[in-house]
């Protein structure tokens, strides 16, 4: 035998069923487009009885796409990363900062001298 001994002659790896007849008939289907800020279509087909969706990602730059090709939806604004103080100060005086700092600072050493608090 100078075969390689491969039992199944004629199909590939994972082929799967052939043709219509083994999965029964395709649904009808829509084909809908969608426009993003990019000046991008994309073309997205749905089942005749699916909702469509107002928007969809854009598959080559990723923005929001609507259905409107006059008025894509506009990219995203990107806010900057901030920190924990940051979101504090913008909630909190320096003044009022002050207040609970001191305030804070009281009841420990009031804690300490009690006992209650050892260090």
């Amino acid at each position: 035998m100078a075969g390689g001994g491969n039992a199944i002659r004629g199909s590939r790896v994972g082929a799967g069923p052939m043709g219509e007849a083994e999965r029964g008939e395709a649904a009808p289907r829509q084909q809908v487009s969608y426009f993003c800020s990019q000046e991008h279509r994309t073309a997205i087909a749905f089942s005749m009885e699916a909702q469509i969706p107002e928007s969809w990602d854009c598959p080559r730059c990723g923005l929001p796409a609507s259905l409107d090709s006059e008025n894509p939806p506009p990219p995203p604004k990107n806010e900057p990363y901030k920190t924990h103080l940051a979101y504090v100060k913008e909630r909190r005086s320096d003044n009022e900062a002050a207040d609970i700092l001191d305030e804070a600072i009281k009841t420990l050493r009031a804690k300490r001298k009690s006992g209650e608090i050892i260090f």
